[in-house]
């Protein structure tokens, strides 16, 4: 199997004395660093207070690579690829939606001092599309006609995305599906949830799995509650920020 190099990420140095290990940012699928952690709310700021910001870029998304195969993009694949774009002692890591669910297990092969997961399901959403349907219906076929295969194709064939790389993606964590009880943080963890995200019901079973876990409820749906200022003061707060 060809190797696949570590994966591109923005880095946002400190302006002020360091106070702490750098922050790690995942966004969320379909989405990119920049519209889920735009600079002047994130990376701004935690320079402003002293702590380095670290982007990473996920396969298939803007700044991030191409997705030829699934055969490159398994969840394993994925996080050995995160990882050695990680070279810090110490970090904090943050993740929201696939984000999140990439953190999670991420917190086991980096040296995380605390973790903080948004929008995260506890369900496994990709191993149930139909990929057979959606890459039909993506060259132009039937719209697929159950409601989880025709929500992730809307998504992956909206404007600007990078629909066959999507798909691939899908494919390859699908072969690797998300086992919470597989590999449970054993870090300071707090969840933060919108009170109107359906993505996020049966969150509080996850946190019942993680020792020395909160979870913070705040306004918003599964698109709002990042947007607003509630869910990035909630995680400032958790990190010393």
């Amino acid at each position: 199997m060809t190797r696949v190099s570590a994966l591109p990420t923005t880095v946002t140095p400190p302006t002020a004395e360091v106070t702490g290990p750098p922050v790690v940012l995942i966004h969320g699928f379909t989405s990119s660093g920049a519209v889920d952690f735009p600079a002047e709310r994130w990376a701004a700021p935690l320079a402003a207070a002293g702590r380095e910001t670290v982007v990473v870029h996920l396969p298939a998304h803007v700044g991030g690579p191409a997705v030829a195969s699934a055969d490159e993009v398994t969840t394993g694949q994925v996080l050995q690829r995160i990882a050695e774009a990680i070279t810090a002692p110490e970090v904090d890591l943050v993740g929201y939606s696939l984000g999140a669910r990439i953190a999670w297990d991420l917190a086991a092969l980096l040296p995380v001092r605390r973790l903080a997961l948004g929008g995260l399901s506890p369900m496994e959403p990709f191993a149930a599309v139909d990929l057979a349907a959606a890459r039909a219906a993506a060259q132009g076929g039937p719209q697929p006609t159950d409601m989880l295969t025709g929500m992730i194709t809307s998504m992956v064939t909206a404007p600007g995305q990078d629909t066959e790389s999507l798909l691939n993606l899908i494919e390859g964590l699908a072969r690797e599906p998300f086992n919470p009880a597989a590999a449970t943080p054993q870090v300071p963890t707090l969840f933060v949830a919108g009170d109107t995200d359906p993505m996020s019901q049966g969150v509080d079973h996850l946190v019942s799995l993680v020792p020395n876990a909160t979870l913070q409820r705040v306004p918003g749906d599964h698109i709002s509650a990042l947007a607003g200022d509630d869910l990035r003061a909630a995680v400032f707060t958790f990190l010393g920020v």
